[in-house]
């Protein structure tokens, strides 16, 4: 990596730990930490300019290749050892997250406002696999763009995976393109959607299954709808919720209650995004075009990867927003995060022990060791 690239990767890493609102704030806490900056491998200190005009010309795609780079590189460490179900293991979940703009750079959704201009949006769409908890892959879009059109990532993905997500990635097209290539899918059947039923299939004698039918349809679609997709479609009924879901699938194999479950799996996603919003709200972004917009996006992708990274690697059970918390107070002390996340007590006694007269009254006391 370039050392300009590298620069640019710390430097926006900083900005969405500390969660800086503009690029006035970031080089002022850049300037307050300019003792410290050559740890961070940087040998000059930005200028608000030089910052400004990387964010605007340096394609986003080498944030996305850093991303997943990372990604790729430490995923053995993200999967859930505890998820022994096979089919589990190759399940994948998509879904779309809208983060609105200040401004008209992306076209937003919805009707325009009687009164003053409708304001953007970008649209993230993301895959992730159900045994981890972070983005396998990601797309950006304008918020207006349908989520369908996403549909044709899906067929990147090894033949045999199986893939959940809403009613709103609906394309009969695509779906039958899936079943061409042995990748098995579950979303619900939309209200308006037109079908002939065919065989009825063996429903559970258990009453407390919530099957009440399980039938092969073929679904009809084209501009006359004379084209055909053959389907299963799984009408179950929620206790918990009280509620009626019609699932549809290309998959005949799996029961009709590992269909439900796959697709009660979906809210996994819609937690990663509250996360991602939770801890690195993306409110005020520091560039008023698409490409800046997208590097700071990638540059919260990364960081949340890299918090979970070092999460699953910790015998101590921490919420993740108390991890968040604890390294952005922390970011520029001189510690060893792993040892301090496993026992801050006694990372703090072992300080003392080594020169007691020197970290007695310091509340942040610099240890040599890894740095986060």
């Amino acid at each position: 990596m370039s050392n300009s690239r590298y620069n640019h990767l710390v430097v926006m890493l900083f900005v969405v730990f500390e969660g800086y609102h503009s690029i006035r704030e970031v080089i002022l806490g850049l300037l307050a930490n300019a003792h410290k900056l050559s740890h961070l491998g940087l040998s000059y200190l930005v200028r608000r300019s030089t910052f400004s005009e990387a964010n605007k010309r340096r394609n986003s795609k080498v944030f996305e290749d850093i991303y997943m780079s990372v990604y790729q590189k430490h995923s053995r460490f993200l999967a859930d050892s505890r998820l022994t179900d096979k089919d589990l293991k190759r399940l994948y979940i998509m879904d779309s997250s809208t983060i609105s703009l200040f401004k008209d750079i992306l076209k937003g959704v919805g009707r325009n406002p009687k009164s003053g201009k409708k304001k953007g949006g970008i649209k993230a769409h993301t895959i992730i696999k159900a045994s981890e908890n972070v983005p396998c892959l990601v797309r950006y879009s304008e918020a207006a763009r349908h989520d369908h059109m996403f549909l044709q990532e899906v067929e990147s993905l090894p033949s045999g995976s199986i893939i959940t997500f809403d009613k709103g990635y609906v394309d009969y097209a695509q779906y039958e393109t899936f079943s061409e290539k042995s990748i098995w899918y579950v979303t619900r059947l939309k209200d308006n959607a037109l079908y002939t039923a065919g065989k009825e299939l063996d429903i559970p004698d258990d009453t407390d299954s919530g099957v009440l039918k399980d039938e092969e349809v073929v679904l009809l679609y084209g501009q006359n709808k004379t084209k055909e997709h053959k389907a299963r479609r799984i009408a179950y009924w929620d206790n918990e919720n009280e509620r009626l879901f019609e699932f549809i699938t290309n998959n005949f194999e799996l029961t009709a209650e590992k269909i439900a479950l796959i697709y009660k799996k979906r809210w996994q996603i819609e937690l990663l995004f509250k996360q991602l919003k939770q801890n690195f709200p993306l409110k005020y972004f520091l560039g008023d075009n698409e490409n800046a917009i997208e590097i700071q996006i990638w540059a919260a992708m990364l960081a949340n990867l890299l918090i979970t990274l070092v999460k699953s690697k910790l015998k101590r059970k921490w919420a993740f927003s108390n991890m968040v918390s604890i390294i952005r107070q922390q970011l520029m002390s001189y510690i060893n995060i792993y040892a301090f996340l496993e026992n801050p007590e006694k990372s703090w006694l072992k300080l003392i022990k080594q020169d007691k007269y020197k970290y007695q009254h310091s509340l942040f006391p610099e240890s040599p060791g890894a740095y986060f």
